[in-house]
């Protein structure tokens, strides 16, 4: 197995999973009662959070409503798409080969 495949493999299945997080962390932001340090909650917590806290200083809130799991969902799918995507960086050099 090349670096390539490897990088596909691995990749793919990571920015899908986070992107999962971020919009199960958008869904519980609907619910500011819940606690995100219990179980289930930290599951998805633990992993968003280390993401969430520098772009929380970059963009303050609109209107009560922190935005910032939306653009992390929009970061990861980007990415997921410039590389993975049909016409994406890896799997271009995968076909060369």
């Amino acid at each position: 197995m090349n670096a390539i495949a490897i990088a596909n493999w691995t990749l793919g299945p990571l920015l899908a999973l986070m992107t999962l997080l971020f919009i199960l962390r958008i869904v519980l932001t609907w619910y500011p009662q819940v606690h995100l340090n219990r179980l289930p909650f930290n599951i998805v917590a633990w992993p968003t959070e280390p993401f969430l806290i520098p772009l929380r200083k970059l963009v303050q809130p609109i209107g009560g409503v922190d935005i910032t799991p939306v653009i992390w969902v929009g970061i990861f799918s980007l990415l997921r798409e410039i590389l993975l995507g049909q016409q994406g960086l890896i799997t271009m050099f995968a076909r060369l080969q």
